[in-house]
């Protein structure tokens, strides 16, 4: 079910994103939006692992450097019948993690300082299994296709904007008058519908990489202690995750700006995720 909501909302982006084409340039802007958003998901397919790991910070950790978190990972590689991902240390208090990469053969996974120093073992391995569930499910992919488009939406309608303030938009007479409408609520309403499907998307990838990762450890109780661990320390600790990287992580980072971040959080909330999990049955 939660694979059909995910197609769902990603069509929904795609769609969405033809209709903003088509009601600034016709058919015309319909293949532009078309062929940008394509163009752009190329990039987003092969490089956003390198820009999430470069703008978080990250650094390769090497096995002597920390032996546990190379033991933990190959134990649920080996479950999982994954790959070794490439493993990454972020220098930062804050306790988090992400998985970036567009298929398990060119993942990586990164952890924050913060997390290694304060998570017991059954919680750094709640944490990891949540992160090779997103890579074996190919939730990267999905999440940076999601942004991609999101992004390219809210981009048109930037330069909708633009066009309408130097009289730019649309012809004369009729066509003029009635498509200024539609584009004014392009502007309005489009950017805002990108945004809430591209969140909604994550928030059920959130939840599935719960799930997952908990029948891949075989219990639940890890994650769940790891989650209130993690609510309850980003609450105090501010991050310098960028937001585009922020998506990625386990948990949402706290951010001294924060604004509405319960509505326009990539993250479920935490409560709801826990109550998910205590109540889930582990599938063996």
């Amino acid at each position: 079910m939660k694979t059909l909501k995910t197609t769902f909302l990603l069509t929904a982006l795609t769609l969405l994103l033809l209709f903003i084409g088509e009601a600034f340039g016709g058919a015309r802007g319909m293949t532009i939006a078309l062929v940008g958003a394509v163009l752009m998901n190329g990039v987003a397919y092969f490089f956003s692992d390198k820009i999430a790991l470069a703008s978080s910070g990250a650094q390769p950790i090497r096995r002597e450097e920390s032996p546990r978190l190379y033991a933990v990972m190959e134990r649920l590689c080996g479950k999982a019948n994954l790959p070794m991902p490439k493993l990454y240390l972020i220098p930062q208090p804050a306790p988090n993690a992400f998985a970036t990469g567009r298929n398990p053969s060119h993942a990586s996974v990164a952890v924050t300082q913060g997390l290694l120093e304060l998570m017991n073992d059954d919680e750094l391995e709640g944490v990891i299994a949540h992160e090779l569930s997103h890579v074996r499910n190919y939730d990267i992919l999905t999440s940076s296709i999601a942004a991609t488009l999101a992004g390219a939406i809210m981009w048109i309608g930037r330069m909708g904007q633009w066009g309408m303030m130097l009289g730019g938009y649309g012809g004369r007479g009729e066509r003029r008058e009635g498509g200024g409408i539609t584009a004014l609520l392009m502007l309005i309403l489009a950017p805002l519908a990108a945004l809430l499907l591209q969140l909604g998307i994550s928030r059920q990838r959130e939840y599935q990489a719960d799930a997952s990762g908990a029948n891949m450890v075989g219990q639940q109780y890890g994650l769940i202690s790891a989650l209130e661990k993690l609510g309850a320390y980003n609450q105090k600790i501010p991050s310098n995750i960028p937001p585009s990287t922020a998506a990625l992580c386990i948990v949402a980072p706290f951010s001294p700006r924060q604004f509405l971040a319960g509505l326009f959080s990539t993250h479920p909330p935490l409560p709801d995720r826990i109550a998910e999990l205590r109540n889930m049955t582990i599938t063996r």
